[in-house]
């Protein structure tokens, strides 16, 4: 186990060059899986998150998000863990400041912060408000005296701009000159696309997500300047997926999807010494 600062300095330093992975448990075991398959750092999955209590993304309330967040942190208490926050949980500036220490308060060594409303009529805050917003996030970050690592996220791409690329750069421009130690743009699929985020990003270090095969590998993108290689719900959706499959399979009258799967024996003993290894 290591502290939540060793935590926030391993993180913090992760970014400092080259490119990792961090992939996003939706639970304990899942999380504990992929600690031990040695990523170097996780992330929170809200739409996992969400599915696995049975609700649509954006619809999981502050308290039960905090909790999972904590189960997060608490389930990998050597890994760094980034909390998708989304919009902050919060409009005014009073609560949205709270709300961020909260977060902090779990032990995530970095969280990120979301340009989008979650108000279908007007998805994206105003440029203004958006970037007001992640100055107060630093200003809540800083005032923590934590060190956890801030990332803005402009969500252009995902709720229909019109034209999706330049606003994103131009956000996350200012996102930077805001702040933000890391800037996130979810949608970004070209190599093109990519460049352009990275170069909007004035030097600071880049997110990419990568929700299902674009034709690039971990490689390429590293190439393409970005420092970090997130998933979001892809591991979740794949589970998902697999499920609805076997499923429909057996309505159908065949079991042939059970073919092939992992032996309980293998997660039986893995878990065994998991948690023989935390003493539990």
């Amino acid at each position: 186990m290591t502290t939540p600062s060793k935590r926030r300095e391993t993180y913090r330093m992760l970014h400092a060059q080259g490119c990792f992975v961090q992939p996003n448990p939706w639970d304990i075991g899942s999380a504990r899986w992929l600690r031990a398959k040695g990523f170097p750092a996780l992330a929170t999955t809200s739409a996992g998150y969400a599915w696995r209590e049975g609700r649509p993304d954006q619809d999981v309330p502050l308290e039960m998000m905090l909790g999972y967040i904590r189960d997060m942190v608490d389930a990998v208490p050597d890994v760094p863990v980034n909390a998708d926050f989304e919009n902050g949980y919060a409009e005014d500036e009073a609560s949205l400041s709270a709300n961020i220490r909260r977060c902090i308060d779990t032990g995530v060594a970095g969280l990120s912060i979301e340009d989008a409303t979650g108000d279908p009529d007007a998805p994206l805050y105003d440029f203004e408000a958006a970037i007001h917003r992640i100055r107060l996030a630093r200003r809540a970050v800083d005032a923590s005296g934590t060190g956890t690592l801030l990332t803005a996220r402009a969500e252009a791409f995902l709720h229909g701009h019109p034209d999706p690329l330049p606003e994103v750069c131009r956000r996350l421009t200012a996102f930077a000159d805001a702040g933000a130690d890391v800037l996130f743009a979810p949608g970004p699929r070209t190599p093109a696309d990519i460049s352009a985020v990275v170069a909007a990003a004035k030097g600071k270090p880049v997110n990419i997500i990568v929700f299902a095969d674009i034709g690039l590998t971990v490689p390429d993108i590293a190439a393409l300047g970005a420092r970090r290689i997130s998933i979001g719900s892809a591991l979740a959706k794949a589970a998902w997926t697999a499920f609805d499959h076997a499923t429909d399979a057996l309505l159908a009258g065949s079991f042939a999807p059970f073919a092939g799967t992992m032996p309980s024996p293998k997660l039986n003993s893995f878990f065994a010494a998991d948690l023989k290894a935390r003493g539990t």
